[in-house]
């Protein structure tokens, strides 16, 4: 009886981690900034700002993203 609840803690401690492993995977792929156009800044309404470090798109739906 013993054995059986060890075994079954076991098996759902790994089934967790296993979607723990998973969740952050897919967190990480879809949370991955993109790059955008000068024009799409601004038709975004923002504003690309190439003399910051990392030339981020300041406003407007890009806010944040790197301008190419």
């Amino acid at each position: 009886m013993r054995i059986r609840r060890i075994l079954a803690a076991g098996i759902a401690t790994a089934a967790l981690a296993g979607l723990g492993l998973t969740g952050a995977a897919t967190a990480t792929a879809q949370g991955a900034p993109s790059a955008v156009s000068p024009s799409e800044c601004r038709q975004g309404g923002g504003e690309p700002r190439i003399d910051l470090p990392g030339n981020p798109c300041v406003g407007g739906t890009y806010d944040g993203q790197a301008v190419d």
